[in-house]
């Protein structure tokens, strides 16, 4: 079994999924007490969300390289960056080590290739859903995809939801209504699915009007595919 780099904690909430969803399919997948071999190095997320707010991007990279190597020296196989946001960094964390970065990008495109869609709704941060080159240009361009976001003003909302709520373990009946709203009227402007490109957003969301990409639990088991090829292989 190859062991995992987990980059966690923005947030720790959303880091308890990975840790949970990744040692279940080992389980299931391997039987017996089995469960994955595994590195989390957790950040205290106020100090990212700081940065991230500030759009300190170099220094946020700097310190997400720094940990990629330090898990790459304690004997990690490949590495994940558990959020979607920071993958805004990832090419600079990739560049840092000389073991694979697992994109959750790359894992969310397969599974919806794999469903045969063409069009979907992406939620997430503002950062995600931003036209800057970073996760819907990855979709579009590497996989050509058709993706679509809410609307400024839902865009501002799924924001603060994500950062004032879900990030602090809070769920509220009214801004889950407000998320499936958002999701019905991508749906009306064509959407096939919906990608929960926040890895918080599945802690709240369970079933909507669309068909759901929960992107935390794709890049986990992404994860399990690689960390256990060679057992399955053999």
């Amino acid at each position: 079994m190859k062991k995992i780099g987990i980059i966690g904690g923005m947030s720790w909430e959303s880091t308890i999924e990975y840790y949970r969803i990744i040692n279940s399919e080992v389980n299931k997948r391997l039987g017996g007490v089995h469960s994955a071999s595994m590195f989390i190095e957790s950040y205290d997320f106020q100090e990212i969300e700081e940065l991230q707010h500030n759009g300190e991007w170099t220094k946020m990279a700097e310190i997400l390289s720094q940990t990629a190597v330090k898990l790459e020296k304690c004997g990690a196989d490949f590495l994940l960056i558990a959020t979607n946001t920071m993958h805004k960094v990832a090419p600079h964390v990739a560049n840092s080590v000389n073991i694979p970065l697992l994109h959750i990008a790359d894992a969310t495109a397969e599974a919806i290739l794999k469903e045969n869609y063409s069009r979907v709704a992406l939620l997430g941060t503002k950062f995600t859903m931003q036209k800057d080159g970073f996760y819907l240009e990855k979709l579009a361009d590497e996989y050509n995809l058709d993706v679509i976001v809410p609307d400024e003003a839902s865009q501002d909302e799924v924001h603060r939801i994500i950062f004032d709520e879900l990030c602090k373990g809070l769920i509220f009946d009214e801004s889950k209504n407000k998320l499936l709203e958002i999701i019905d009227n991508c749906r009306n402007n064509g959407a096939e699915a919906v990608v929960l490109g926040c890895t918080e957003l599945p802690n709240i969301i369970k079933t909507s009007s669309l068909p759901i990409i929960n992107t935390t639990e794709v890049h986990c088991l992404a994860a399990v595919e690689k960390a256990l090829a060679k057992e399955i292989k053999e």
